[in-house]
């Protein structure tokens, strides 16, 4: 079962096929992940928080 690699929780195979980076087979965020964004190739803090 694929998993965020940043905190590990359960993401669907339809979630990776949209949101994952091309040629990986994982997320690097997911909606468990709330105040943290995707910046290129690695992973930051959200600089406002999500509501």
């Amino acid at each position: 079962m694929p998993e965020c690699r940043n905190c590990e929780s359960f993401v669907t195979e339809r979630y990776v096929r949209v949101f994952a980076p091309q040629g990986m087979s994982t997320v690097r965020v997911c909606p468990s992940c709330e105040d943290m964004v995707r910046d290129g190739s690695g992973v930051r803090e959200a600089r406002s928080k999500r509501v």
